[in-house]
């Protein structure tokens, strides 16, 4: 029978190969790859699935930490971008005018398609009844040449007044045209369907149609990336579009679980967030294609909105390489 010190020799001499078989087996944790990603809008319900995708770990199973700060602005979110502040952004479609320019950036993802996020609103006790009523009427938009300056005048055309059949006034931000609403010194405004949802809420609006009726086929909302990060490692574009687009299609499933974070992130009540997802969930694009006849939309909004000489070709804005995206 083996005395006490024969059997610690012995488990001595065993120990460190059954460590060292251990480790041999173990798969070290892989580190997370950080990510920096620019939002035109903080607080845009469209933007959400970015929030959604880090909320529910959508990024971290891609081996990904995704940060994100609210850049007020596409022309923001390319300046970072040229910067290299960030890795990806999310602006609008006729964003993509600035890759056409020169831009270090490309789209690679569209992500929300015509636009029920952009809606003319009048004050509640307007006596602005319908879409007719506007004709010959001030319209505070964001700005000359903007998106919301484009669709009103697109309303204008094809409700058979005119490009001129309505008067744009450029206001810029969203609390600045509200105020003259309320002032009187504009009879209309045309911005965003969840800030209309929280002004009939409060009794103050009234929604009356949103923007997608004048133009059915178009891209609001675009991915972009980094030129130089989709050449030196495509996987990592790969990986951020899967756990973003497995945020919208967590959204689309789970409308219930994505309520509350809703209402933290935007700030808005539990009406007014359900209204937003019952409205604008059907924006969104599945898996990142880039729609023929939406893009064709979108390349003769930059010829009339004078933003580009010219229809620009497919692979200058956007390239399809990463779509669809498979989460």
């Amino acid at each position: 029978m083996p005395t006490d010190d024969v059997l610690l020799a012995a488990i001595r001499n065993v120990l460190p190969l059954f460590f060292a078989g251990v480790a041999a087996l173990a798969t070290p944790a892989q580190a997370a790859d950080q990510v920096h990603v620019g939002k035109a809008q903080g607080t845009a319900w469209t933007f959400l699935p970015l929030d959604v995708a880090i909320a529910e770990g959508f990024f971290a199973e891609q081996q990904l930490d995704v940060d994100y700060a609210d850049l007020g602005g596409d022309a923001k979110v390319q300046q970072a971008l040229a910067a290299g502040s960030i890795d990806f952004g999310l602006g609008s479609g006729p964003g993509l005018a600035f890759a056409v320019k020169g831009g270090a950036s490309i789209g690679v993802a569209a992500f929300a398609g015509p636009p029920r996020n952009i809606s003319a609103i009048v004050l509640a006790d307007s006596p602005i009844a319908t879409v007719a009523d506007l004709k010959g009427k001030l319209i505070a938009v964001s700005s000359v040449g903007s998106l919301s300056d484009w669709l009103a005048k697109q309303m204008a055309i094809q409700e058979g007044w005119g490009q001129e059949g309505i008067k744009a006034v450029p206001l810029g931000a969203v609390e600045t045209s509200i105020a003259a609403m309320r002032a009187h010194q504009v009879d209309a405004v045309v911005l965003s369907t969840e800030a209309g949802f929280g002004l009939e809420e409060r009794h103050e609006g009234r929604l009356l149609i949103s923007m997608d009726r004048y133009a059915p086929h178009f891209i609001t909302h675009v991915v972009f990336a980094q030129r130089a990060t989709v050449e030196k490692d495509s996987a990592l574009v790969d990986r951020f579009l899967k756990g973003f687009f497995a945020g919208i299609a967590f959204m689309k499933s789970r409308p219930a679980e994505t309520a509350g974070l809703a209402q933290r992130v935007l700030h808005e009540s539990a009406s007014v967030v359900g209204k937003d997802q019952a409205f604008l969930a059907a924006m969104f694009i599945d898996d990142g294609r880039f729609d023929p006849e939406a893009v064709e939309a979108l390349k003769q909004s930059f010829v009339e909105m004078r933003t580009l000489p010219s229809k620009p070709p497919d692979e200058a804005m956007f390239t399809k390489r990463f779509v669809p995206v498979k989460p």
